[in-house]
């Protein structure tokens, strides 16, 4: 049998057009997720009281912790995948995802059982108040019986975006979502047969929704014949393969470790900005809440920037990788550019969602955003340059340029200018580190090694299976 298949659309046709079309589902899968957060937050915070809405703030990221660091190993798995297929070599793409797929099921599995076991450890060693305490663990526990769940969601969708493929996870993204706010309010206080769960309900949502979600891809992709779909003949396909094990651990951690960097980052600057009382804290959080936003177009251009390379060179298209690091930068310049705009141009009615007018947190809130905001131009760019050169294998050179710009230069330069000039010194470290950054990331695209890197040990071979 042909395993082989056409060349995929990400390795030929228009660049700007393509990466367009790839990258919006992207964006507003990233836009729902955080939609999806904020309305769970808002039935728990006013309706279970502020220690529930603590316990699941702690809670989750607690969850986007363990996330992350599946994160990588996702990732990795989508990289080489989209290079098997760039390679025109389906049966190893399809041997990737056999053995990927029973490592994330080993995995979670593992995760979901030590959970039960650690969880209130872990929240009593994060100091979590006391009173929300027992709600933090309740829905912790929930969480962690999830957890095979999500790795495998999160899997699949990852793998899916590897093959070309942006608009199913998109798809069935709104259905998890719409799902998880429509069983929100029916779980936490209990509709006719189903009881009230309070905390817990919330969590059971997310369980639910995600189960029905993941459950409606799975049979439409097997009634859509997809190609990298294991069937009943190809059960040997799942049995782990070592070799591709040893690659999705050393590629995926450094992977893995950047989302750590950046979540590091960001607790310890929390913990420098509340130094200076209740004001400022209150108004770098609701400028943080509008940075969520801010950052979705950059980290959806690099995403598709990874895959779209990825593919490119398991064809051997150079020229295409670099045009692709080319509009990658410009898209993500623009569209950041626009989004931090419109920001500034709103003004206090943005901020107006989280704070009161003409108080000194508003008046806060403006400053960090014209000074610090900007600074997610030079992120994008970042984003992207690093989004191609992992898409070769070459891991380790963003892990440390990031874990450089912003540990071992934002932090200390945060420390350095509030020295001087006090809560200002904290916002002008976020464009000067980013900055930084870019200057890194353009460095290694231009100079660096990352051309001759392999995700694998052996060179991709296009397949000669029949």
């Amino acid at each position: 049998m042909d395993t082989r298949v056409q060349r995929p659309s990400l390795t030929e046709g228009s660049i700007s057009r393509g990466l367009f079309k790839f990258a919006l589902p992207i964006l507003f899968a990233n836009v729902l997720q955080s939609l999806n957060g904020s309305v769970n937050s808002i039935w728990v915070g006013r309706y279970l009281g502020e220690a529930a809405l603590t316990a699941t703030s702690t809670a989750n990221m607690i969850m986007f912790l363990l996330i992350a660091m599946a994160f990588g190993v996702a990732l990795a798995t989508s990289i080489i995948v989209g290079q098997s297929i760039g390679a025109n070599n389906m049966a190893h793409a399809k041997k990737v995802v056999g053995t990927s797929a029973t490592f994330f099921a080993g995995i979670s599995l593992a995760m979901a059982v030590t959970g039960q076991l650690i969880c209130q450890p872990l929240l009593v060693a994060m100091k979590a108040p006391a009173d929300s305490l027992p709600l933090a663990v309740t829905y912790m526990r929930v969480m962690f019986l999830a957890t095979p769940l999500l790795y495998m969601y999160a899997f699949v969708m990852s793998t899916l975006r590897g093959a070309g493929d942006s608009k199913t996870p998109f798809y069935f993204m709104l259905v998890s979502v719409a799902f998880d706010i429509a069983l929100n309010p029916v779980f936490i206080f209990g509709v006719g047969p189903i009881p009230r769960f309070g905390i817990a309900g919330s969590a059971l949502a997310t369980f639910v929704s995600q189960a029905i979600s993941f459950t409606a891809m799975m049979v439409y992709l097997y009634r859509q014949r997809h190609p990298l779909a294991i069937h009943k003949d190809e059960l040997h396909l799942l049995r782990l393969d070592w070799p591709v094990i040893g690659t999705l651990i050393r590629k995926g951690i450094p992977m893995s470790a950047q989302m750590l960097v950046l979540s590091l980052s960001g607790l310890v600057m929390i913990s420098i900005v509340n130094r200076y009382g209740v004001d400022t804290a209150a108004a770098y959080g609701a400028t943080f809440q509008l940075w969520n936003y801010i950052q979705m177009p950059a980290f959806a251009v690099g995403m598709a920037v990874s895959s779209m390379a990825a593919q490119n060179v398991g064809a051997r298209k150079w020229d295409r990788v670099a045009s692709i690091a080319r509009v990658g930068v410009v898209y993500a310049t623009l569209l950041t550019g626009f989004m931090a705009g419109l920001v500034e141009i709103l003004n206090t009615t943005a901020y107006s969602l989280y704070l009161q007018d003409g108080s000194v947190a508003m008046a806060a809130a403006v400053q960090i955003n014209r000074i610090a905001t900007p600074s997610f131009i030079f992120f994008g760019v970042t984003l992207v340059l690093f989004g191609v050169v992992r898409a070769t294998g070459a891991v380790m050179a963003p892990l440390i340029s990031l874990a450089i710009a912003l540990l071992g230069v934002r932090i200390p330069l945060a420390q350095i200018l509030t020295a001087h000039f006090g809560e200002v010194g904290i916002w002008w470290a976020f464009p000067l580190s980013s900055a930084f950054a870019t200057l890194l990331a353009v460095g290694y695209y231009k100079f660096g090694g990352w051309r001759s890197a392999h995700m694998e040990s052996e060179t991709l071979l296009p397949s000669t299976d029949s």
